[in-house]
Formats: C-alpha cells, sequence, structure tokens
C-alpha cells in the first residue's frame, strides 16, 4: 500500500519515484533553462567550475528543501520508521506521505544546497503510517484493525454474539447451494434463515497512525457498545431522579448538567420530559429464523347458571380439554431481540373441547356464598397466622380501621355471641352452613344474637380490646370442615 516503506528512490535514478505532471513541467522548464544558459556562454569557466548532483526534496507536492547528499534525508525516514517499529511490532509501516528527490546538475559555484534547512522542515511534517482495514459503517471509519483478515474476523464475531456457529455456517452452505429444497422443520426445531446488519458495513485498505489499530476482540466491543446519543426520557408515577439516572448509565451530576433547571433535589412529575443520553450501537445484527412449534390451544368455558343451585355452588357438566395445533413462525430479531413475529403457516391437529360448568345462582341468606368479605373497615393486618411468643396465632389480627365497625365475612347463622371468660374476650362465630366458620375476637360490643341470620357485610359488632388483647383491634379466624385455615387464603379485601 505505501509507495515509501523505508527505502525512497534510489541514487541511480535521474527522476523522482512519482511525481505530477505539474512539477515535472516546472522542472523540465528549469533543465531546458539551464541548458541554454550553458550552451550560450558559460563554457568558458567550465574550466574553474565544476558540475554537481543536487536534489529537490518534496514531500507530496510540497517542497520542503536542496541537499547534495539525499541519503541524509533516506537516513532520517529509516531512523523515523524504526523507532515507530519497536514499539508497533508487526504492522507494515511507511511514511503518510511519499517523499521524492528531483536531481539537478548544477555548478558547484552556484549551488544553493541546505540540508539543514530541509532536515528542519521535514522534523515535524515526517510521520509515519501503518497499513490498516478500516471497517466502514453507514459511509464512516469507525474503527481500524491490522489487516482484511481481522476486520473479516471482528464482524463474524459480532454476529455469533446472536447467533451459533453452526447456525451461521449451515446458512453459508445453503446459500452456496441455493437449490437444494430446505427440508421440513422438526417439533421446535429453528432454522436460520439470513443475518444481515442494520447499516450498510464495508471493509477498506488505508493507512493510519499506529495507535489507531485496535484488535478484532476490541472493534467488536466498539461497534456493539457504539456512540453516546442525546435522548429522552418521560418521567414515569413513581420515578425518582437517582433511578433515572442509574437505568441511562448516568450519575446524579452528569443528569442535572443534561437538564437546565434541574437539581438534585428537585421534584418531578409523571409525563415531564428530561434529557439523557444513551449508547447507540454503531451496528446492529438481524437474524431472521422460522420456527416450527406444536402449541396447545385453550379452551373456551361455557357456563350455565342454575337457580335451582344454591348460589356459591359450581358442578363441571362437561370437562374441557386442550386442542393442539402446528405452527411454523417466520421471526426477526435484532440483536437478540425479537422484533417481528408472523404466522406463515398453521394446521390444528386437535380441536379443544369446550368446558361446561353449572353455577347456583339461588340465595340462601343463611347460606354463605362461598368468598369471604374483608370483616373490618379499611386498616391493615397487624399480624399474620403463625407461631408468634412460643404458641400458635389461629388467625389474623387488624387494626387502625378507618370505622370500628366489625361486618360478617358471609351469609350465615350466629352460634356463639358474648365473652365465654376466656382470652377471645367479647366474641361472635358464625357458622356459613357451608363447611365454613367464622370467629370475631376482642369486640368492644356485639351487635348479634345466637341464631340470628346474617348477610354478607352486616355490622356485627364494634371493634374493641377486651380478653387478653394489647391494644384495640379484631382477632380473625376461618375455619373449613372444622380444619382451621389461614383467613389470608380466602378473604377479599
Amino acid at each position: 500500500m505505501f509507495k515509501w516503506v523505508k527505502k525512497v528512490t534510489s541514487a541511480s535514478e535521474s527522476t523522482a519515484k512519482s511525481f505530477n505532471k505539474t512539477i515535472n513541467r516546472t522542472i523540465a522548464a528549469g533543465f531546458a533553462a539551464a541548458a541554454l544558459t550553458f550552451a550560450g556562454g558559460v563554457s568558458a569557466s567550465a574550466n574553474d567550475d565544476k558540475l554537481v548532483t543536487v536534489y529537490y526534496v518534496y514531500m507530496g507536492d510540497e517542497y520542503i528543501g536542496t541537499v547534495s547528499d539525499k541519503k541524509v534525508i533516506e537516513d532520517m525516514a529509516d531512523k523515523k520508521i524504526s523507532e515507530a517499529e519497536g514499539s508497533h511490532k508487526g504492522l507494515k509501516l511507511g511514511l503518510a506521505t511519499e517523499l521524492s528527490f528531483i536531481p539537478e546538475q548544477v555548478f558547484e559555484s552556484s549551488s544553493e544546497v541546505n540540508e539543514l534547512e530541509a532536515v528542519n522542515g521535514l522534523k515535524d511534517k515526517m510521520e509515519v503510517h501503518a497499513e490498516a482495514a478500516a471497517l466502514v459503517i453507514g459511509g464512516k471509519e469507525v474503527a481500524y484493525v491490522e489487516n482484511d483478515e481481522q476486520a473479516k474476523a471482528a464482524l463474524q464475531k459480532i454476529k455469533t454474539s446472536y447467533v451459533s456457529e453452526k447456525d451461521l455456517k449451515a446458512l453459508e452452505e445453503r446459500k452456496e447451494s441455493a437449490k437444494t429444497p430446505l427440508p421440513q422443520l422438526k417439533e421446535n426445531e429453528t432454522r436460520l434463515l439470513d443475518v444481515r446488519f442494520t447499516e450498510d458495513v464495508s471493509i477498506s485498505e488505508t493507512t493510519v497512525k499506529p495507535d489507531q489499530i485496535i484488535s478484532a476482540d476490541e472493534a467488536v466491543k466498539l461497534l456493539q457498545k457504539g456512540t453516546l446519543e442525546e435522548k429522552k426520557y418521560e418521567v414515569k408515577e413513581g420515578d425518582a431522579l437517582t433511578n433515572i439516572a442509574s437505568a441511562h448509565n448516568l450519575d446524579m451530576n452528569q443528569l442535572v448538567e443534561l437538564n437546565s433547571g434541574l437539581k438534585e433535589d428537585s421534584l418531578i412529575k409523571a409525563g415531564q420530559e428530561l434529557n439523557v443520553t444513551v449508547y447507540k450501537p454503531y451496528v446492529k445484527v438481524i437474524a431472521d429464523k422460522e420456527v416450527f412449534k406444536k402449541e396447545k390451544i385453550d379452551y373456551e368455558q361455557e357456563v350455565i347458571e342454575d337457580s335451582s343451585m344454591p348460589k356459591g355452588e359450581t358442578k363441571v357438566k362437561q370437562e374441557g380439554k386442550e386442542g393442539v395445533r402446528a405452527a411454523t413462525y417466520l421471526i426477526s430479531e435484532e440483536n437478540g431481540q425479537t422484533v417481528k413475529k408472523e404466522v406463515k403457516e398453521e394446521k390444528v391437529l386437535e380441536d379443544p373441547v369446550k368446558q361446561i360448568v353449572i353455577k347456583g345462582t339461588k340465595v340462601i341468606p343463611s347460606r354463605g356464598e362461598g368468598s369471604l368479605a374483608y370483616p373490618a373497615v379499611g386498616g391493615y393486618i397487624s399480624s399474620k397466622m403463625g407461631y408468634r411468643w412460643g404458641k400458635m396465632h389461629k388467625g389474623i389480627d387488624i387494626a387502625r380501621p378507618s370505622d370500628p365497625t366489625i361486618k360478617a365475612a358471609d351469609n350465615g347463622t350466629v352460634v356463639s355471641a358474648g365473652n365465654d371468660g376466656g382470652g377471645y374476650g367479647n366474641k361472635i362465630v358464625i357458622d356459613h352452613n357451608n363447611g365454613f366458620r367464622t370467629v370475631y375476637a376482642h369486640l368492644d360490643s356485639i351487635s348479634v344474637s345466637v341464631g340470628q341470620t346474617v348477610s354478607k357485610g352486616s355490622k356485627i359488632g364494634i371493634m374493641g380490646s377486651t380478653g387478653d388483647s394489647t391494644g384495640v383491634h379484631l382477632h380473625f379466624e376461618v375455619y373449613k370442615n372444622g380444619k382451621m385455615q389461614n383467613p389470608l387464603k380466602y378473604i377479599n379485601k
């Protein structure tokens, strides 16, 4: 790639290694003028003055100076390149701009040679470059690696970050034999149809400063990470500045700097827009696939109401059964995330069977509906069911309601109401006549009596702190078929 690689034009050459037409014409004119002058009357002085060869030194098209021995410049170039080779082993190095020498014979007395001027003129302009392969994304060079092989390896590695080498190899083999029909996919099998980049990607030969060249692995990281770009973020309910900054890889100072008028203690609200920065990859990988699956088809449920059946009871008349279908999907993934999915073809292998359920609607006031209502007005659960202080806490405690009214959790009959002298204090027990019983303890007062039928949600007493109680609260227990249950499994707040 370099026209100059360590060695410059040899001393035996009569013209420069390469030179543009303008300079050639200029030098040719100079030679012609010198020849006419020489022929026109200076031959008499030839015995007193001898001809010598001088070299006009050019870097590219720029004149640098005149030297009598071009080896001075050659040695300078060799040294510059050798120094760079010491710290950039394995790279093909040369001068960034080509040096050329234009020889001319002049009388020694009239030669204007200034080698120091030429050397000083080159010191700051002589720059060493290395041959490299540029990874070009969307027409822009974004990374440089040692050679074409390294560039191809980097691009291949980006692809295999999202598709397996096995699938990629199979795809390449299929492309070479495009006429071969594709076999039917097996169940849960995936076939790669195409892999491509989201941007135009190419590799070009170039020369750059040696320290601009990175390894193939570093190029992969650079292309995948990309560059920072500004983005707007809309604040959502519950957002905090610290969380927003963290989600976008920013610290608080950076977020504040990006948003004029924003402070660390600023209040933000939903819908507000903030400036954030995110890394945008230079290139993403699109993978098109087809997938064959056997899938279950959900069955429908039909509910038939029966006024002769008590409300809360249900009976399955016909069991439901899931169906089965075979489907082939076309899927597009961008950097491993599905961005498009459509059904290519599908076939029902087995139809689903509808489930038919009989639901009772007959309301029996003394019979519970089967679901338990929250027995207080607001408040919170201050203690759950489980072992506490070395013994079993048989229910839940509800404290600090917005209203002290205690309500029946379901329809039923009061079977106990009063203080039996135990640790429960004023207590009510309701039989819901469907296998469930509920207990309400530590009441301040009781509003119902034994044998009374109560409806779901009706007032039965006032929250209190009677019996063995540490404060105003309701102790609530649930039993099913005589066995203690966790109330949280049944109540709906």
